[in-house]
C-alpha cells in the first residue's frame, strides 16, 4: 500500500495531532482533516495544504489510511463507531491508526470491528509530547498485525524518529501506561530532589549538571529541571492527561494483577496539583506542591 498511499484522512487536531497532521502533508500526503472544534480545522488550512471535512466519516471516504488521535475512550468510540464515524465510509483494505492514549480494551473493540469490514488495525500511541510532535521526533508504540503495521511504518515516518511493534492489538496501549508509570515515578523523584536541594541551600543547576550525566541522568532532568526552579509549567503534558493515563494504567494493573503502589501515590500528588488549579500546568509541576 505505501507505494501507492496518497489519501490520509487525519481526525483531531490538538496539541499532538495538528503537527502531525502537518508532517504529513510536506511529506506530500494529501490530507483531509477533521476536528470537533472546525476553527481548528481552519487554522491548520492556513498553514498546511489538504482539506478539511464536516464529519469523520466525509474526511475518511477516500483514505488510504486513517489516524486518530483524539482525547480518549469515548471520543474514540465517537469519531469511529458513532453515526458520523470513520467505519461508516472506510472502504476494505484501508487500514486505521489510533494514535489515542486509550486502553487496551478500547483497542481490542475497534480491532474486531475493523475485522469485520476487512479493514486492518494498529493501536499506537505516542510519546515525546508537544515538542516531539512539532519537530516530527515522536515514539511511536504500535499493537496489531504485521502486514498492516509494515504498510503504515514508512507513513509514520512523516512524523516519528522512532516506532516499533510491539505484539498483538493492544500491545502498543499497555507499552504506553507503562511509559506513563515510568515518568510519574521519575518526575516525582526530580521534584523531590529539587525540593531537597533548595532546603539544603546548594546550587542545585550545578549539582544537575553534574548528576546528569550519571545514573540518575533522564529525559526529564535533562529537558525539565530548569523550567521546575523557574516554576514555569506553562509547556508540555498537561496534568489532566496525566491524570487520565494514569487511571487507564491502574485500571489495566487491576485486571492483570499487578500492584502500582508508587504510580497510585504518585497519582494522588497529581490530584494535589489539581486542586491547586495546575490541571494544565506541565507534570513536572510535582515541584509545585512541595515548595
Amino acid at each position: 500500500m505505501t507505494s501507492s498511499t496518497k489519501n490520509v484522512a487525519f481526525i483531531g487536531l490538538g496539541v499532538m495531532g495538528f503537527p502531525m497532521a502537518g508532517h504529513l502533508a510536506n511529506a506530500g500526503y494529501t490530507v483531509t482533516v477533521y476536528n470537533r472544534t472546525s476553527s481548528k480545522s481552519v487554522l491548520w488550512l492556513e498553514s498546511y495544504a489538504g482539506k478539511s471535512a464536516k464529519t469523520p466519516a466525509l474526511a475518511a471516504q477516500n483514505a488510504d489510511i486513517v489516524f486518530i488521535c483524539v482525547g480518549n475512550d469515548d471520543d474514540l468510540r465517537q469519531v469511529t463507531s458513532g453515526e458520523h464515524g470513520v467505519l461508516q465510509t472506510m472502504k476494505p483494505n484501508t487500514i486505521l491508526v489510533d494514535h489515542t492514549t486509550a486502553s487496551a480494551d478500547v483497542a481490542r473493540e475497534l480491532s474486531a470491528l475493523c475485522e469485520s469490514k476487512q479493514i486492518g488495525f494498529i493501536d499506537a500511541p505516542v510519546s515525546g509530547g508537544e515538542a516531539g510532535a512539532v519537530n516530527g521526533q515522536l515514539t511511536i508504540m504500535c499493537g496489531g498485525p504485521s502486514d498492516v503495521y509494515e504498510n503504515v511504518e514508512p507513513v509514520m515516518a512523516s512524523f516519528a524518529r522512532f516506532s516499533k511493534l510491539l505484539g498483538e492489538v493492544g500491545s502498543g496501549q499497555i507499552a504506553k501506561m507503562m511509559n506513563q508509570i515510568c515518568i510519574a515515578g521519575v518526575v516525582q523523584g526530580l521534584a523531590e530532589a529539587l525540593q531537597f536541594g533548595q532546603n539544603a541551600g546548594i546550587d542545585c543547576e550545578s549539582v544537575i549538571e553534574v548528576i546528569s550525566k550519571g545514573a540518575a541522568g533522564s529525559w526529564q532532568m535533562e529537558n525539565r529541571h530548569k523550567t521546575m526552579l523557574q516554576d514555569h509549567y506553562e509547556h508540555g503534558f498537561a496534568v489532566d492527561w496525566m491524570r487520565k493515563d494514569l487511571a487507564i494504567a491502574l485500571d489495566e494493573a487491576k485486571k492483570n494483577g499487578s500492584t502500582l503502589p508508587l504510580t497510585a501515590l504518585v497519582d494522588q500528588f497529581y490530584a494535589d496539583v489539581q486542586k491547586m488549579g495546575g490541571n494544565r500546568w506541565d507534570t513536572s509541576s510535582l515541584l509545585k506542591r512541595l515548595v
